[in-house]
C-alpha cells in the first residue's frame, strides 16, 4: 500500500485566498480495509534554542548551570478535510471500516488558504501523536492573531516556518501502521492595506532619518624635513597652508514616503539629501556609497530568546570621486545608483507570529571627503640593526670632511666659457683638487681674456696618482668600516616577497616618468 499527494497546479509560491487543488492517489496491491482518508493543510512554526539555567549552589558557593534545550511548536494553519468515506457512504455503512479493491484510487480535494493564522483558535493543549513523541502547544497567552507568516528556512537549526499538504490513510487495527504522504509548498503573504495615494491637494509626507557631521579643519602636507645634499643641508620646503579653509558642516538625510515601506522585487523609493549648514567653500566629493537591508529575526522558545541579524547589500560602490555641486546648499545624490536595482526576491516580508518575528532596518552609508591628505613617508624594512652597531656608531663620530680648494678672483669679469675651461680639473686629479692648496711659490698665470688670477697649482703642476689608474671598487664607507667586526643580525625578520607591488587601480611609471 502507498499513498501520495499530487497538486493540479504546482506554483512556485502560494498566497492568501489561493485555492490549493489536487488529489490523493492510493495504490493497493490487494484488497485493504481502511477507516478513513483525511487531508490536512498545515502551517508549522517551530523554534529550538539551547541555553543555560542555574541549578544549584555548589560547595564553594558557586552557582552551577545546566544546559537545556527548549522547543516550541505552533500550528499557525490547520485545516482538515475527510476525503473518504464521504457522508453518503458513511451513513449507508456500519462502523468498522470499508474495504477497497486492489488498484489505484484517486480522491480529489480543494482547500483555500485563509488570511490570518488560526493558532489562537486552536485548543490550548493540542496533542499530536507521532510515533512515541507528544508535542504540546504553548498556552493561549502567547498566541497572536495576524496575517499568516511567510515560509522561512534561513535558520534551520533554530527556527523554521513551513507549509504542507498531508494525506493520511487510517486503518482499523491498532497494530497496523497508518500511511502518510505530504507535499510542501512555499507561502508568500498578501501585504496589509497601504495608505491612499497622494493627491495634489494633500501630498504625501516623508519619513526621514538624519545625521549631522562636521569635518575637521583641513591641514596640508607637513613641511619636508631637512635633507643632506652634496654641499650641505638643504632648507626645508614648507607645504601649502590650507588650514585657513572653513571646514564644512553637513547634514545627511535618508527619506522614504511615509510610512516607510519598501517592496520586494521593486527598487527603493529612496532619496539621499546632503545639506550644508555653513558657508564653507570647500568642495565635497562622494567617495563611497553603501545601502544594505539588515534583517532582525527574533526567535523565542518559551523563556529562551535570541536575535539573529542578517544583511542584504543592495548597492556598494567605492572610489567614486564624484564631486558634488558647490553652489547649492541642498544636494541630492543621484538616484540612478539604486533606482535600477530591485530588492532581492529572497527577502521575506515583515511578519510577527507566536514565536518568530522579523523586522528590518535600511542602513545608508555615504562617505564624503573634502580633500585628499598627502603625507610623505619612508618605508623601512623592519629588520633592526644590531645593538653593537648602534653603539659603535654612537661612540665614534664620522671623520671631518676635507676642505675645498679656495678660489680667489680679481680683476675684470671673465666669460663663463673661459672660466669653466680653466676651473674644471682633470678627472684623474680630483683627489688632488680636494687637498688644501700649498703656499704659492710662483707668479700666477694670467688668462689672456682678462685679469683674473687663480691661486694654487696649475694643471701641469697637479700631482698624478702614484699607483696608476683607480681600482675597480671604491674604498669602504664609514659605516662599512665600523660594521666590519659586528656579528650578523640576530632578531626578528619579517616575510618579504618580491611580487607585483601595489594593488588594483595603480599606475606604473616607466622611463621618462610616463605612465606605462
Amino acid at each position: 500500500m502507498s499513498v501520495r499527494v499530487a497538486l493540479n497546479d504546482q506554483r512556485p509560491w502560494y498566497t492568501n485566498l489561493d485555492v490549493i487543488a489536487g488529489k490523493a492517489i492510493l495504490s493497493l496491491p490487494r484488497r485493504e480495509t481502511v477507516t478513513a482518508i483525511t487531508l490536512k493543510l498545515e502551517g508549522e512554526c517551530k523554534t529550538r534554542l539551547v541555553g543555560e539555567i542555574p541549578v544549584a549552589i555548589g560547595v564553594m558557593g558557586r552557582r552551577t548551570r545546566d544546559e537545556v534545550v527548549e522547543t516550541e511548536i505552533h500550528k499557525v494553519l490547520y485545516k482538515v478535510s475527510t476525503l473518504f468515506p464521504t457522508n453518503d457512504i458513511l451513513l449507508a455503512t456500519a462502523s468498522g471500516g470499508l474495504t477497497l479493491e486492489a488498484g489505484l484510487h484517486e480522491f480529489p480535494f480543494q482547500l483555500k488558504l485563509p488570511f490570518n493564522n488560526s493558532c489562537v483558535d486552536a485548543d490550548s493543549t493540542y496533542v499530536a501523536l507521532a510515533g512515541l513523541q507528544v508535542h504540546t502547544q504553548g498556552n493561549r497567552d502567547r498566541h497572536v492573531r495576524k496575517t499568516l507568516p511567510p515560509s522561512l528556512h534561513v535558520f534551520q537549526d533554530q527556527a523554521f516556518i513551513r507549509y504542507y499538504v498531508k494525506a493520511t490513510v487510517q486503518r482499523p487495527a491498532f497494530y497496523k501502521e497508518n500511511f502518510r504522504s505530504e507535499v510542501s509548498f512555499q507561502f508568500f503573504p498578501i501585504e496589509p492595506p497601504r495608505p491612499p495615494a497622494p493627491s495634489p491637494e494633500q501630498p504625501r509626507s516623508e519619513s526621514y532619518a538624519r545625521i549631522a557631521h562636521a569635518f575637521a579643519p583641513t591641514a596640508g602636507p607637513p613641511p619636508t624635513a631637512k635633507s643632506r645634499g652634496l654641499f650641505g643641508e638643504k632648507p626645508a620646503v614648507p607645504g601649502p597652508d590650507v588650514s585657513s579653509l572653513l571646514p564644512p558642516n553637513i547634514c545627511i538625510d535618508g527619506r522614504l514616503p511615509d510610512p516607510a515601506i519598501i517592496t520586494c522585487n521593486q527598487p527603493l523609493p529612496l532619496k539621499v539629501m546632503i545639506t550644508k549648514l555653513n558657508d564653507s567653500s570647500a568642495a565635497l566629493y562622494l567617495q563611497l556609497l553603501q545601502i544594505e537591508l539588515v534583517a532582525k529575526t527574533r526567535v523565542r522558545a518559551h523563556y529562551l530568546l535570541r536575535d539573529n541579524l542578517t544583511s542584504t547589500v543592495i548597492i556598494s560602490k567605492s572610489n567614486m570621486r564624484t564631486r558634488l555641486p558647490e553652489n547649492d546648499k541642498t544636494m541630492q545624490i543621484d538616484k540612478g545608483y539604486w533606482s535600477t536595482i530591485h530588492l532581492p526576491n529572497n527577502v521575506a516580508p515583515t511578519f510577527d507570529t507566536c514565536n518568530i518575528s522579523r523586522s528590518y532596518e535600511l542602513r545608508i552609508k555615504p562617505e564624503l571627503v573634502v580633500e585628499t591628505i598627502i603625507m610623505p613617508v619612508q618605508v623601512f624594512s623592519g629588520i633592526a640593526p644590531p645593538q653593537a652597531l648602534l653603539q659603535a656608531m654612537a661612540s665614534h663620530s664620522p671623520p671631518p670632511k676635507p676642505p675645498r680648494p679656495h678660489v680667489m678672483s680679481s680683476g675684470p669679469h671673465v666669460t663663463s666659457s673661459t672660466a669653466t675651461a680653466n676651473l674644471s680639473p682633470h678627472p684623474l686629479n680630483a683627489a688632488a683638487a680636494a687637498a688644501p692648496p700649498p703656499p704659492p711659490s710662483h707668479v700666477p698665470q694670467q688668462f689672456q681674456t682678462g685679469q683674473t688670477h687663480l691661486e694654487g697649482p696649475t694643471y701641469a703642476e697637479l700631482p698624478t696618482h702614484p699607483e696608476g689608474p683607480f681600482p675597480d671598487e671604491a674604498p669602504p664607507s664609514y659605516e662599512e668600516a665600523l660594521a666590519d667586526g659586528i656579528a650578523p643580525v640576530d632578531g626578528p625578520r619579517g616575510v618579504y616577497s618580491q611580487g607585483q607591488e601595489g594593488g588594483s587601480g595603480g599606475n606604473t611609471l616607466g622611463e621618462g616618468g610616463k605612465a606605462g
